[in-house]
């Protein structure tokens, strides 16, 4: 195996006054500073998708709709996932989760991480995004970056509204280190896949 993974950074919020974008371009920027891997931003807004209506997941039966259709086609393109998280009444947002239910076999045995923020960090919303992750057969590594107290305040619009940079070396670290378990977990994965690919062939 010698492609580069790719990754997808998915901006979990679809609010008109959403956050998301700010740290989801930060993240980006770091993870397009590396060689190792090809990143991609994918903005739930783009896909529209209705709330889950289909008989049963795409594990089991085809997705009819054709806009759910369309967000798996787009999730299969990538070996990994960094998602963007808001916390929102100590979970995630209903539109990052009817998206991950709006799939399943595009998310087995790929790794994700995530850039999780809100008063602290986003840590809730991440913990029930790792449980979801582990149900959907993901790889949810452990390393993660977390925006919150006063780091939250200083960049979000209720706040000072400063840019990320005013406290990139607070999170530079984690990113860091977030960035390099999911291109080791990523290759790990893919070249799994690839192994059980021969055998089926």
């Amino acid at each position: 195996m010698s492609r580069k993974p790719k990754i997808a950074l998915v901006i979990g919020s679809t609010r008109d006054t959403r956050f998301a974008e700010k740290p989801a371009q930060w993240m980006l920027e770091q993870a397009q500073a590396r060689t190792d891997m090809d990143v991609e931003l994918v903005d739930l807004k783009d896909f529209d998708l209705p709330l889950f209506n289909e008989a049963a997941s795409n594990m089991w039966m085809p997705s009819s709709d054709p806009k759910a259709v369309a967000w798996q086609e787009k999730m299969d393109e990538f070996d990994g996932y960094i998602f963007t998280v808001a916390e929102y009444n100590h979970s995630i947002t209903g539109a990052l989760k009817n998206a991950l239910d709006q799939a399943y076999t595009q998310w087995v045995r790929k790794p994700m991480t995530a850039i999780a923020y809100g008063g602290t960090g986003g840590a809730r919303a991440l913990e029930h995004l790792r449980g979801i992750a582990v149900e959907l057969q993901m790889v949810p590594i452990r390393h993660a970056v977390h925006i919150g107290g006063g780091d939250f305040m200083a960049v979000h619009p209720m706040g000072k509204n400063g840019p990320i940079s005013d406290i990139e070396a607070h999170i530079a670290p984690s990113a860091k280190t977030a960035l390099d378990d999911l291109v080791w977990w990523a290759n790990a994965t893919m070249t799994a896949r690839d192994a059980d690919q021969a055998k089926a062939a």
